[in-house]
Parts: C-alpha cells; sequence; structure tokens
C-alpha cells in the first residue's frame, strides 16, 4: 500500500520545534507565503490567456523594465504578507525602499522582515521558459514596540531563520529550509495543496553541469575565463556540459538536483556583478550550505557579507561544493 505523503502544512506543525524561536509567527509566515505562491501560479500559468504578458511600462529600482508579471507578483506577495499581519516589514526587489508595517492590534509586534524576489527571471515569461520566487526571513534586530529600521534588513546571510523559492514550471514546487536542511514540496493543482516530494535535498559533491551566461565572456574577469576553459577541456569527467536558463531559481534547481556549478560574475560592464545579495545571492547560499553546497563571491563566504544598501549587487558563485571551490582557486590565482 503506498505512503501517504506528507502536506507542506503537517510538515510545519511537525517540526516547528526546530525554529529557534518556537512561538507559532515563523510557521504562520511560511504558510503566508505558501498561499501567495498559488495565488502567483494561477496568474503565471494563464499568461498567455490573459493581459499580462510583456512590459508594464515602468523601470524599477534596479534600473530594469518591469514585466507586468513581476508587478502583479509583487502586489500579491506584499499583500499577503500585510493581510496576515505577521510581519513588521517587507523588501522587495521591485520596490526603492522597505515597507513598514504596523499590525492593527498589536502596535510593532511582530518579530520578523521578510526579503522578496516576487519573480526572479520574469524575462522569460512570454517565451513560456520557467520561472520563480526567491524569499529570505531574519528576526527583526531592533527593539520589539519600535517601528522596523534599515538596520532590520541589512543583516548578514548567517542571521537568517528561513530562505527559500518557488519554481513554477512543468509543476511547481515550495524549497525552502530553516537551517535544518532543505526540502521540496510540490503543488498538487488539482486540489491546491503542496506535498512533500523532495525530502532532504542535496547538491552532489561535485557535477558535470555549468551554468553561466557565455556571452558575457569578453568582460568576465580573467579568473573566470580560466574556469570556464577549465570546464570545455576533454580530460577527465570533462568536457563539463554548458546549462543556462536565465533564471536563477530554475538553474540552481537543476543543479541541486544534478549537481553542478551557476555563476554570475563581475564583469567591465557590471563591475560589482549584477545579482541582488538580499533578495537573491543571501537566500539562495543558505539553501546552498543547508544542502552540502557551497555560495561564494569568488573569494569568500556570501553570507557573511556585511550589507550597506538594500539593493547592494554582488559576484555569485554556487552549487556543488567541489565545484565552486575549483572556480574560487582560478580565481584567487588570478587575484
Amino acid at each position: 500500500m503506498q505512503q501517504k505523503k506528507k502536506t507542506l502544512g503537517e510538515f510545519i506543525i511537525e517540526n516547528q520545534t526546530e525554529f529557534k524561536y518556537s512561538s507559532g509567527e515563523l510557521s504562520k509566515l511560511i504558510n503566508a507565503i505558501r498561499l501567495a505562491a498559488k495565488v502567483v501560479n494561477h496568474e503565471v500559468n494563464k499568461a498567455g490567456l490573459i493581459d499580462i504578458l510583456g512590459a508594464a511600462g515602468d523601470i524599477n529600482i534596479q534600473g530594469e523594465s518591469q514585466q507586468k508579471l513581476d508587478v502583479l507578483a509583487n502586489e500579491r506577495f506584499i499583500q499577503t504578507l500585510k493581510n496576515r499581519e505577521i510581519v513588521c516589514g517587507i523588501a522587495s526587489e521591485e520596490e526603492d525602499d522597505f515597507i513598514a508595517i504596523n499590525s492593527h492590534d498589536n502596535q510593532h509586534q511582530n518579530k520578523y522582515v521578510v526579503l522578496i524576489d516576487p519573480l526572479d527571471g520574469s524575462s522569460n515569461i512570454d517565451v513560456n521558459v520557467s520561472v520563480g520566487t526567491i524569499f529570505s526571513i531574519y528576526r527583526r534586530v531592533t527593539p520589539i514596540g519600535s517601528p522596523v529600521t534599515l538596520e532590520d534588513f541589512l543583516q548578514p546571510g548567517i542571521n537568517q531563520v528561513a530562505a527559500g523559492y518557488i519554481v513554477y514550471g512543468t509543476s511547481t514546487m515550495l524549497v525552502y529550509t530553516t537551517g535544518h536542511g532543505v526540502n521540496g514540496f510540490t503543488l498538487n493543482p488539482a486540489i491546491g495543496t503542496f506535498y512533500l516530494s523532495h525530502p532532504d535535498m542535496q547538491f552532489p559533491e561535485s557535477g558535470n553541469i555549468y551554468s553561466v551566461n557565455e556571452g558575457n565572456y569578453i568582460h568576465f574577469p580573467q579568473g573566470v575565463k580560466d574556469y570556464i576553459k577549465y570546464c570545455q577541456m576533454e580530460e577527465g569527467d570533462r568536457p563539463y556540459t554548458s546549462r543556462y536558463i536565465g533564471s536563477l531559481v530554475s538553474d540552481f534547481h537543476r543543479n541541486m538536483i544534478k549537481g553542478g556549478i551557476y555563476m554570475y560574475p563581475k564583469s567591465s560592464v557590471n563591475s560589482d556583478g549584477k545579482l541582488r545579495l538580499l533578495y537573491e545571492c543571501n537566500p539562495m547560499a543558505f539553501l546552498a550550505e543547508q544542502a552540502n553546497g557551497r555560495a561564494s563571491d569568488g573569494f569568500g563566504r556570501i553570507m557573511e557579507v556585511q550589507p550597506v544598501e538594500l539593493h547592494q549587487r554582488v559576484p555569485f558563485f554556487c552549487g556543488s561544493r567541489l565545484m565552486v571551490e575549483k572556480a574560487e582557486s582560478f580565481m584567487s590565482a588570478r587575484k
């Protein structure tokens, strides 16, 4: 007889004692993200049927053209988190500044802040390629009872209490960690329930996939160029396979399952890198480390970088531990 799969709700309840502060708010917060993910999934899946494809006509704080689904996903996640009255602040990649939230019932009593990339890889929507949502959760550092400040958001990744992503692909999956391993849940669209489908996810120690936008090769630092040439050499288990989707969530998810490295280095075009430390790199680094992987800026641990601004960019190397360490060795040799 086939064993009944555990739902995300059941899993959260069973593992609530693993949370550092087991008072229920973090469980409610992950449940709120689960609800918003189902709403956004519904919108993504009908994107070709209604007028939500293409650019919205606005430029976000990153200087990037906002897609209509970027705006929609941003609104859905922010509204869901606000309505549940369980966070004291939200920072989004799509917003210029953080959003302070003062619950009506308990004046500034909520303990957590959420940082979110509502729709990672949204430029892929128009061509029906997988996109995702990335989230990161911190416990506030300012006194409870006072308004949230920028200081609550500018925390290094090592302070995260939870992080995860939702990938909207051939199936929709929610993958998250609270510092006790990584677990993946697949949505059954017929009944709207996430079921535990990928328990205790782990990066293979090494792999044969490298993910980087090779169109930017000419702009990369010499250490990155050397590592790419190493990946392409016919020697031992190489050459590796090049796979790059252009959606961090999708590339990360594939590499975690199959083994590989994802790279978005700095370049002569983007001197600080392109990915955002708080919305993309820190949450993915937390997941990677919890899944036996490694995340680096090319020289050191991403999660130890002290943020200095909300939309800070950094170089990013992430994936199977031995592959990231090898890339770092090429970087150090050209330092």
